[in-house]
């Protein structure tokens, strides 16, 4: 081996080296640039992500902003809706208040009406007095209902402009009358009816027992009326006739009871009605149906819900008091305390 190889030996190694280290840094040079494009990219999708959040919490606060304001605006057309409604109905009282005021004043031409005026009136007063009395005293719907229509019937015969009201409150209380219909008392006095031709349907003697005769008592049924006798039930002709006539003078004591109005009264009778059905008719599908009747009468409803009335005969009464509202005669009898309305 030369000298000149040996010499060159080292160098290629210390070459060799310096190109490996070079290698090297070149490597971590683009690790670290790699690393750190990465961490570029990183950060630029993490502000991306945010600013994306940001915008979608931005359009649904607004979005909740436009539904709360759809709802008002929804808010505000059903209460424009409702008073546009309200201003219709108020303007076709007004059109109808307004024909009315035209027709009354279109005849007030003629002075000389003021007697017949006053005459009619008296008819009014009396015949809305009426109407009070059948409903106070005797729950009279229907005489009501008459006296009513003849005092409508009264006033529209008088052509004064100032009775606008009182024609408008007459018509309410006539209007309240008819949504009663024919009330309780007639509903009750049909089940009763109902209930006395139910009696003469009733066996005299248990379904049970028909069935099961003997031999010997079929053959005598032509001669003998054989039967099973009963603690309660009576079996004696002229006791039955009795307690039959008994019972229709109950039933009469509770018709009567319904008419007066008598609460008391016509379950007391009811209550002994029922006790002579179980004296007179053996058990039996029939009695029992005519006794759940008697049940149900007992917790029936007498008296009618009736309505606040008497507006009309109060405003027709402070009316013709007060001198100066009217040009009619005061009336011959000596004026009554208004009537107190009626409240059921």
């Amino acid at each position: 081996m030369t000298e000149e190889t040996i010499s060159t030996a080292p160098k290629r190694g210390r070459i060799g080296s310096i190109a490996l280290l070079l290698a090297l840094l070149l490597l971590v040079l683009l690790g670290w640039r790699g690393w750190a494009m990465w961490q570029a990219r990183e950060a630029r999708a993490q502000a991306s992500a945010a600013e994306n959040e940001q915008r979608i919490g931005a359009l649904e606060q607004r979005i909740d902003a436009l539904r709360r304001d759809q709802r008002a605006q929804t808010q505000r057309i059903l209460d424009a809706a409702a008073t546009n409604r309200v201003l219709r109905d108020e303007v076709l009282g007004l059109s109808q208040r307004g024909a009315l005021l035209e027709d009354s004043v279109s005849k007030l031409a003629d002075p000389t009406r003021h007697g017949a005026q006053a005459l009619r009136l008296d008819e009014v007063e009396l015949l809305l007095s009426q109407a009070q009395q059948r409903l106070a005293i005797a729950d009279d719907l229907d005489g009501a209902r008459r006296a009513y229509a003849l005092a409508d019937g009264a006033l529209r015969g008088i052509d004064d402009p100032r009775l606008l009201n009182l024609r408008q409150a007459l018509a309410q209380e006539r209007a309240a009358l008819d949504t009663l219909g024919n009330g309780p008392h007639a509903a009750v006095a049909r089940r009763l009816d109902a209930f006395a031709a139910g009696l003469e349907k009733l066996p005299d003697r248990a379904p049970a027992a028909q069935g099961q005769q003997a031999a010997w008592q079929r053959l005598l049924s032509p001669l003998v009326d054989v039967r099973r006798t009963e603690s309660k039930t009576i079996i004696a002709p002229t006791e039955r006739a009795a307690g039959q006539a008994a019972l229709q003078i109950e039933l009469s004591l509770a018709r009567a009871a319904l008419e007066r109005d008598d609460a008391a009264g016509f379950r007391a009778a009811i209550v002994r009605m029922d006790q002579w059905l179980t004296r007179l008719w053996p058990d039996s599908p029939a009695l029992r149906q005519r006794r759940d009747e008697l049940k149900a009468l007992r917790t029936a409803v007498l008296q009618p819900s009736l309505p606040v009335l008497g507006s009309t005969l109060q405003q027709l009464r402070q009316l013709r008091n007060s001198g100066h509202s009217l040009p009619l005669t005061q009336p011959v009898a000596t004026p009554s305390p208004s009537t107190p309305k009626v409240e059921r």
